[in-house]
């Protein structure tokens, strides 16, 4: 199975220096440890890409003196987040052909860097977390929310749609839309498990409790984890069960160390199964 990222690494500023972050990142290191061939289409500077995480994974880097760079401000826990370095976007043209026909493409947009025009060409699954596309940036870099005004352009051509209710607060009306234009929408919920839309039609696909270290990119390991099942198993409920198993289990140690490889997915699964109904195959 070929699983293609689309967006960019980050770095993000911490009180220690720079880690590695972004939903590229952590999807791709997901996508592999559940046994997919993983390719990431970014841009950022060389030396971010070789970051010891991301081994094994086939990383295809435009040119760029930058890379994007988060900083995030906690006051009385409230964030802030400011943009200190932006890199260009990633251009359909930029693209490597081949990659149109890999098995599962995400495109992962954090800052606007994804080109819409890359969804028509995308001839396997195609999902998307769209939280790049509904965030702007003043002068200082301060990040806010912004309506999702590119989202014409890609609903048509995506499978599955995966975000979380901070993710379109800057469009809160745009749901209907969403429900209507894509046969699979995945509300992520955290502790709460997931509420997934087949056509339209609300489902909940049940949590597992998990004991929070760091909840950073468990809404990106849930991408990655859903769109493999989906693939798998053509069965929407199962693949959202699947995703948030993995995603509470990313949970549970810092950084990237908690991503799950697939045995130890299916083992709780196998000795928790769901007993929720499961869905029918949408037509």
């Amino acid at each position: 199975m070929h699983f293609v990222i689309i967006g960019h690494i980050t770095r993000d500023v911490t009180p220690e220096g720079y880690t590695l972050g972004g939903t590229a990142s952590y999807a791709g290191i997901a996508a592999q440890r559940l046994g997919a061939e993983v390719t990431l289409l970014t841009r950022a500077q060389p030396e971010d890409v070789q970051h010891p995480d991301l081994a094994g994974i086939e990383i295809i880097n435009l040119p760029s003196p930058l890379t994007t760079t988060f900083h995030n401000v906690y006051r009385q826990g409230v964030r802030t987040q400011y943009l200190r370095a932006v890199a260009a976007p990633i251009r359909a043209e930029e693209t490597p052909p081949h990659l149109f026909n890999a098995d599962i493409v995400l495109l992962a947009p954090l800052v606007q860097e994804v080109d819409p025009a890359i969804a028509p060409r995308v001839r396997g699954l195609l999902g998307a977390t769209p939280q790049g596309w509904l965030r702007e940036w003043d002068a200082n870099g301060r990040v806010r929310p912004t309506p999702w005004v590119s989202a014409g352009r890609l609903l048509p051509h995506l499978d599955a749609l995966i975000f979380s209710d901070p993710d379109i607060a800057g469009d809160p009306g745009i749901m209907p839309t969403l429900l209507e234009a894509t046969p699979l929408v995945a509300l992520t919920q955290s502790a709460a498990g997931a509420i997934l839309y087949v056509d339209g039609v609300y489902h909940h696909a049940p949590p597992r409790p998990a004991q929070e270290i760091d909840p950073t990119g468990a809404g990106d390991v849930f991408a990655a984890a859903f769109l493999i099942h989906l693939l798998q198993s053509h069965h929407p409920f199962r693949a959202a069960y699947f995703a948030n198993v993995a995603a509470s289990m990313s949970v549970e140690a810092p950084g990237t160390h908690g991503i799950p490889d697939k045995a130890r997915v299916e083992a709780y699964i196998a000795a928790h199964p769901c007993a929720d109904p499961p869905l029918p195959v949408p037509p």
